[in-house]
């Protein structure tokens, strides 16, 4: 089997991302080559910080289809970062670097070098700022795809919420029967893709018990008639159930994807059950984008006692699908 090369964007530069890449190259044999898009320094400065030591190999990314890649080196296509320290406080000063990575990797993926993408984590209130609410959103506003889904993805049980990263004040107002529609969709799609299989999925209700005391009762008038619909559609879809018991594990064994109405309503409990083991899937964009699941970490930069669970997971599901 050919194994097709993953593309790394480092990400936040005062992250814990390069502290677990190093874990990984220690305690699995990755078959994929990985294609590293960061500062030569800054990984020069944390690699002897962190005591790992692996030779580098600095890629020029126009000629990057006449390299034969492995990964008895770090595969690295350097983007210039001047940071004299191996780790300093998260700030507005990487902003540039970071979307100098994302420019590079979108411009490999949309010339046909690779579909399969990781990024590490960033600061969303720095970089992002108010323009996206994610990268999600960014890549979707790259790629020009106006329906896009978060899934935090395990084997065993997967979450996905309608509304990503929203004030809980706006959620109620964007919830609507098109935006479940889409999700499902895509979700549906995805895992016949690359599971192989027609996934059971749970919706839950937003409000608590699927019941409300205002005039508008959301749970009634747009969750329930769309699960109808798509029921109708052959569609493997159940709900609006409580979102306070369908984690419960006798609820949730029956389903392989819960879908919540915002963020913390399933990312919570998921994060809760498996930790570590899950990865952040961007569906409907023209290629696989995966992230650890987890943020920069900033409390733990720079300790060495970051667990590299879901860097591993991200980098064994691309090898596992074709």
């Amino acid at each position: 089997m050919n194994y097709k090369p993953i593309i790394l964007v480092a990400g936040e530069p005062n992250s814990i991302f390069f502290e677990i890449l190093f874990k990984v190259y220690k305690k699995i044999k990755i078959k994929s080559p990985l294609i590293l898009i960061a500062s030569q320094k800054l990984l020069y400065l944390q690699m002897k910080k962190l005591n790992f030591k692996k030779k580098i190999k600095v890629i020029n990314q126009e000629k990057i289809k006449d390299y034969k890649l492995n990964n008895d080196s770090i595969n690295l296509i350097n983007v210039d970062y001047d940071q004299k320290k191996a780790f300093e406080k998260i700030s507005n000063k990487s902003n540039e670097y970071i979307k100098k990575c994302f420019d590079i990797a979108i411009a490999l993926i949309k010339s046909d070098f690779s579909n399969r993408l990781i990024n590490g984590p960033i600061s969303k209130k720095n970089f992002l700022k108010k323009r996206f609410m994610g990268i999600t959103e960014l890549f979707a506003k790259k790629f020009g795809q106006q329906k896009v889904a978060m899934l935090i993805y395990n084997k065993e049980l997967s979450v996905s919420p309608i509304t990503t990263h929203l004030p809980i004040k706006n959620v109620a107002s964007k919830i609507t029967k098109k935006l479940i529609w889409e999700k499902i969709i895509l979700i549906d799609n995805f895992y016949r893709k690359y599971i192989r299989l027609k996934p059971k999925i749970a919706i839950t209700g937003l409000n608590p018990h699927c019941e409300s005391i205002n005039k508008i009762n959301e749970d009634e008038i747009i969750i329930k008639p769309i699960i109808k619909k798509l029921s109708k559609k052959r569609y493997k879809v159940s709900g609006p159930f409580s979102a306070d018991t369908i984690f419960l594990k006798k609820n949730r064994k029956k389903f392989d994807v819960i879908i919540g109405m915002y963020h913390d309503q399933v990312l919570t409990p998921i994060k809760t059950i498996f930790e570590y083991d899950a990865i952040n899937i961007t569906l409907g964009l023209p290629f696989i984008r995966i992230s650890p699941d987890h943020g920069p970490n900033e409390q733990m930069v720079g300790k060495n006692l970051s667990d590299p669970l879901s860097l591993i997971k991200a980098i064994t599901f691309f090898e596992k699908i074709k």
